[in-house]
This record gives C-alpha cells, structure tokens and sequence, in this order.
C-alpha cells in the first residue's frame, strides 16, 4: 500500500538479520496470498470474491490481513481497475475482458509486514495496456537493482523515472513507496522520481517497498470522494508493481518472493 508524499521526520530502523528473516515469512505469506488472487482473476468475478480468497488465505497461513482496519480502510486487499492508480475498494463490481487490475495486498507475521502488489490483464487486453504493464514491472526490477549498499535513495527514483518517461509513460508523484517493518510505513519515503547520487545513503538492513505507480498519461491523480481511491486526472489507465525489499551486502533481497 502506497504512501502519501510526505515525510514524518521520523528515524529510519535497520533491520537485524534475525528481523530481516521473520519480515520474508511475512512477504512470502502476502506474495502467496497474491498468487492466489491471480489465479482468481477473470471476467465475471468480483472485486470483493477477491478480497475474500486474500482474507482467507492469509488467515489460513495463521497471518493478520495488515490492511483491514489500517487507517480506518475495511478490507484484506486494494483493488485498483484501469484509471484507479492504487487504493481502491473491493465491492461488487464485476471484473470485464479487457480490463486491467492492480491488486495490492499487506500480511503481518510475528509483528511484522510484508507488502506486494502486482497488476493482472483480465482476459485478453490491449496492446497498449499490455505495454504498461510490461513497462511497470520492468521499472520495479530495475530499481531492485540500483537498491544496494551505498548507493542512494535518488538511484533508486532515477531507476524508475528514466526508464518509464524513455518508454513514453509517466510516474505518480503524489504517492510514493516506503519503509516497512512493524509498522506498514515507515522512514523513508520512496519516491519513483528524482536525481541519481541524491539522498539518502543506503545501509545494510534498510527494508523498504519499492511500488512503481505508472501512468498512461500524466503524472496527475485525484482523490475519488471516498477517501482512498486513486485515480488518474485523464482518465487514461494506470499499473502498479511493488516489491518489499532487504538492502544487504550481498545484494538486495526480494522478501515478497512467492517461493
């Protein structure tokens, strides 16, 4: 789940090897209940039925559903269709060919969060949607890339803004990734714009969420009158990849792996 563009001014906490451990179980726990969510994805269904198969899967793996209750929001999972960027709500409306779905999703294991999301064509889409997609799940790996030890927070914004504005495509600058630990957010703010070699310097045991808001059209979003969902000022759709992710000297280290 996305953060708002702010800064709490809070400290930032590294995370012990032993934390580290206990915050993948928690990731592969929301991965898993992802994969799940994919598998129930098609035409005909709705946004709720996949709430529904995300709140008992993680409720089966003995985890909390970190989203429910999480600023007052009522539900396991986001779920955000075409022009909705993130944040939406699952309900009754039905999933149609053609339509793409971010589904985002937050499991605590032991006190501790993982959180992913990941956007699914429903039935066959457009090439241009496809495109999207493919652009924004690029961008993710290539910002897990440039998150290591020593490098800086700007390196992993550039990562994402450069190659999505090289494929024509904008990013979301009104909410932007962040830390994780016990708590869903947490320092530092993780923005998908910005200047290499600026920012925070990366150190061993920073865990973050790295979560590529990309948009067909501008940057431009709006707040729909329920407070939470997003949407595109256009009009024009919009996809979502997020990853929660260990900085270590060996490399950075996906936590929100399915496997």
């Amino acid at each position: 789940m996305s953060s708002a563009r702010k800064s709490s001014g809070a400290s930032i906490e590294l995370k012990t090897m032993e934390e580290v451990e206990l915050m993948r179980q928690a990731g592969r726990i929301a991965a898993q209940a992802l994969k799940a969510v994919k598998e129930a994805v098609r035409p005909g269904v709705t946004t709720d039925d996949l709430d529904q198969v995300a709140h008992r899967f993680i409720r089966g793996r003995g985890a909390i559903p970190t989203f429910v209750g999480y600023r007052g929001y009522p539900k396991t999972i986001c779920t955000s269709i075409n022009e909705e960027v993130v944040h939406g709500i699952p309900g009754s409306r039905v999933l149609k060919e053609g339509d793409i779905i971010s589904v985002d999703v937050g499991a605590t294991w032991k006190g501790f969060v993982g959180d992913t999301a990941e956007t699914f064509p429903v039935g066959s889409i457009s090439s241009e949607s496809q495109k999207l997609v493919d652009v924004t799940r690029e961008s993710l790996a290539r910002a897990i890339i440039a998150a290591k030890v020593g490098a800086r927070l700007g390196d992993v914004s550039w990562a994402v803004q450069s190659y999505v504005e090289s494929q024509g495509f904008s990013v979301v600058r009104d909410f932007v990734g962040h830390g994780v630990g016990r708590q869903m957010h947490e320092e530092p703010a993780v923005p998908n714009f910005g200047e290499p070699g600026t920012g925070l310097r990366l150190s061993e045991g920073l865990v973050i969420a790295i979560e590529p808001m990309v948009n067909l059209g501008s940057h431009q979003v709006d707040v729909q009158p329920d407070g939470w969902t997003v949407v595109t000022s256009d009009g024009k759709r919009s996809a979502h990849f997020e990853h929660t992710v260990a900085v270590l000297s060996e490399g950075c280290r996906i936590l929100t792996d399915p496997s």
